[in-house]
């Protein structure tokens, strides 16, 4: 490029390193010669990988979040002065309105599908969640008419958008990412099911770790969890329970260590409950499982079965029956050359159809016409 566009990405809910935002979209970028910065809650500002990282002050809860982390932000966007604004955060929709009413040039990243999340929030009262959530898609339709582009993760909140503005990025791998040099055999590793990811109630987790603890204890299988958990409270509440016994608890993983794991896996993971938000999202754990090589245990939804019933890279079950996700498991475990196989095939799905590479270049298409415009 002639001339270094500056691009500056604006978050004020997720980490400063977040896999989307930060090691997909922002890397990309910068691989493509703009000058990106992102401003993100943070312990300070840094330049990683050509990302500049422009920090705001961590808040401390839900209410600081919304008012004094968005002013913040709202603040260092201005302050950068870029050609392109991109921010991902409905707690940013009005940010982003008053960036375009100065005249900048605007994209929305859509992660979830937030009238359906809404549904599903704990901390708003049921009665109200059905009129918060209508509020919230009538708030974002009509903001995104003024936005010049809005990004979403699936084509089922692609929907919702205006389509001659929208682009559809799923989340899906970087290919090689989650390959390890010299990993391990597959028959040679230990009876291992991980779960990647944020650790809830609404993910499955209950469940999960009582069916590790329904399979025979000759087989030795152990859970290994990666993630944080919310609430907080949960993980003490789990760590009581009789089945915490075959539970290793890692925390938060980076990415090399997450490969790490994966690489000495023989299941994974992903048994989200059948809320509205989930039914139709592409859940990236389930690629990255694919992506390192190992065959799945996951939630018998409709579009989920088509994906991996097509590929044969795993095994669907009732996410709400710990005896079928034990079940499963264990098949798994017993029969290793069959696993192996479907490990194998959706490795090789996602090399050909589900990996960011593909996904990457709508991207860059968006902000050459749009930079150009």
């Amino acid at each position: 490029m002639i001339h270094k566009k500056k691009i500056v990405h604006l978050t004020s809910v997720h980490p400063a390193f977040d896999t989307r935002i930060f090691i997909k979209e922002c890397k990309t970028l910068v691989q493509e010669g703009y000058d990106v910065a992102l401003i993100a809650p943070n312990d300070k500002d840094d330049i990683i990988d050509g990302v500049r990282i422009r920090a705001v002050p961590k808040p401390t809860g839900r209410r600081e979040r919304i008012v004094r982390t968005s002013r913040d932000v709202y603040r260092a966007a201005l302050e950068e002065d870029a050609n392109l604004y991109h921010f991902h955060d409905p707690e940013l929709i009005f940010i982003g309105m008053m960036l375009k009413i100065r005249g900048k040039t605007v994209v929305y990243d859509v992660h979830e599908d937030l009238p359906r999340q809404i549904l599903t929030k704990p901390w708003i009262a049921p009665f109200f969640r059905r009129i918060v959530a209508v509020g919230a898609q009538i708030m974002e339709n009509l903001c995104a008419r003024y936005f010049d582009g809005v990004v979403t993760a699936t084509e089922t909140i692609a929907d919702r958008f205006p389509s001659e503005k929208t682009v559809i990025l799923h989340n899906y791998p970087i290919l090689g990412e989650l390959t390890v040099l010299d990993s391990e055999s597959y028959s040679k590793r230990a009876p291992i099911a991980a779960y990647i990811g944020g650790i809830t109630l609404i993910r499955g987790i209950k469940e999960i770790v009582e069916a590790v603890s329904l399979i025979p204890q000759r087989l030795g299988v152990r859970l290994v969890l990666a993630g944080r958990f919310c609430p907080s409270e949960l993980e003490f509440e789990l760590r009581g329970s009789f089945s915490w016994k075959h539970v290793d608890y890692l925390g938060w993983q980076n990415r090399k260590q997450v490969a790490e794991l994966l690489d000495h896996a023989r299941v994974g993971l992903v048994l989200l409950h059948p809320t509205l938000n989930y039914l139709e999202s592409y859940p990236v754990k389930l690629f990255e499982y694919m992506s390192a090589g190992i065959p799945v245990v996951a939630s018998d939804f409709p579009l989920w079965r088509e994906i991996i019933g097509s590929i044969g890279c795993g095994v669907l079950v009732d996410p709400f029956n710990p005896k079928s996700i034990a079940d499963a498991i264990q098949w798994l475990i017993e029969h290793p050359t069959e696993a192996e196989d479907m490990g194998k095939l959706g490795q090789e799905a996602i090399y050909k159809h589900y990996n960011w590479d593909k996904e990457a270049e709508k991207l860059l298409v968006l902000y050459e016409k749009l930079l150009q415009g």
